[in-house]
């Protein structure tokens, strides 16, 4: 009598076989994705992207979050990217980029820019972070004069000719600095902890930003920070009622190395931090350059530009010479 038929191979062959298709897949995937990510924050520029990064409450990481973008910045792209710190009252941000000293602040800066000076002139005033990234303090380590609009105009609109990505660390939300970064830059990011509270605080800010021109919503991203590793609140439940508005909405989950409040970094991080990270600079990036879902566009206010000014020529930038033509 013949035998029960056999498999060619043995079970724990076949196991071993089908758990090494997971991990090839899973792999695949991740190599799939990052270079998605490299792809979109990597992606060339006609003039200097500014993005605005703000709260709605202090403890959110606003600060953190501006960190990770600007190190995801300057480590991708070849040109040169700038962290502005428009956070005064002994913001965080120098300290998360690793800055052993502060030199020159927002103020000082504002009152020596001038048109011919060449990019090599404004870093010998900044602070180098990272993989080819600039800082630019908001203070000098103690509680100062506030940062006026009149001081952030200049700067803004000053340096913007020389970085083809900033990345501006607001204060919280509803100061006046904080309220004009988010409309006047080519992109906003809303960081808000992954609480009831945070969700609900911060589709009132969406719907303030919406109330301005619904044109800016497609350009605003919104990430939901963990201050334990267990959220308290359903994520997707939270992206559908936040995301309605046409907001992106990203997750940035619990990490023990960004919690310990320290210089970020990236080394140190967990794997999914730093896709996480990855997702969101790219989503960012890509709003700032208007690649987001096709929708009815109205007119909006010229991104970038503060009280009618910086509406001449359209400026390209040019990372050899950080001039503007």
């Amino acid at each position: 009598m013949p035998g029960r038929p056999r498999h060619g191979e043995s079970v724990g062959r076949r196991i071993g076989r089908s758990a090494w298709r997971i991990v090839a897949s899973s792999t695949a995937r991740q190599a799939r994705e990052a270079t998605r990510y490299a792809s979109a924050i990597q992606q060339p520029v006609t003039t200097g992207r500014q993005i605005a990064v703000s709260s709605i409450r202090g403890g959110a990481g606003k600060s953190t979050v501006a960190a990770l973008l600007a190190l995801g910045y300057a480590h991708y792209r070849t040109d040169p990217v700038l962290a502005l710190e428009a956070d005064p009252s002994l913001g965080t941000l120098p300290h998360r980029l690793g800055a052993s000293e502060v030199r020159w602040s927002c103020g000082d800066l504002a009152r020596i820019l001038d048109p011919s000076l060449q990019i090599t002139d404004v870093t010998g005033y900044l602070l180098p972070f990272g993989s080819g990234g600039w800082l630019l303090p908001g203070s000098q380590g103690a509680v100062g004069a506030m940062l006026d609009i009149e001081t952030y105009r200049i700067v803004m609109t000053s340096l913007r000719r020389y970085f083809a990505a900033t990345v501006v660390d607001c204060e919280t939300l509803p100061a006046e600095v904080a309220r004009t970064a988010m409309v006047t830059t080519h992109a906003r990011v809303l960081v808000a902890p992954a609480t009831p509270e945070g969700v609900t605080s911060t589709r009132a800010v969406l719907d303030w930003v919406g109330g301005l021109h619904r044109s800016m919503l497609p350009t605003t991203v919104v990430v939901l920070t963990h201050p334990a590793p267990d959220s308290a609140i359903n994520l997707s439940r939270a992206a559908d009622y936040l995301g309605a508005s046409g907001a992106a909405v990203l997750p940035l989950p619990y990490d023990r190395h960004l919690a310990a409040g320290s210089a970020v970094q990236p080394s140190l991080l967990a794997e999914h931090t730093r896709e996480a990270a990855a997702r969101i600079a790219a989503e960012v990036m890509n709003r700032a350059a208007s690649r987001r879902p096709s929708r009815t566009r109205q007119a909006a206010p010229e991104p970038g530009s503060l009280a009618g000014l910086d509406k001449g020529r359209p400026w390209i930038f040019r990372p050899d010479d950080g001039g503007a033509r």
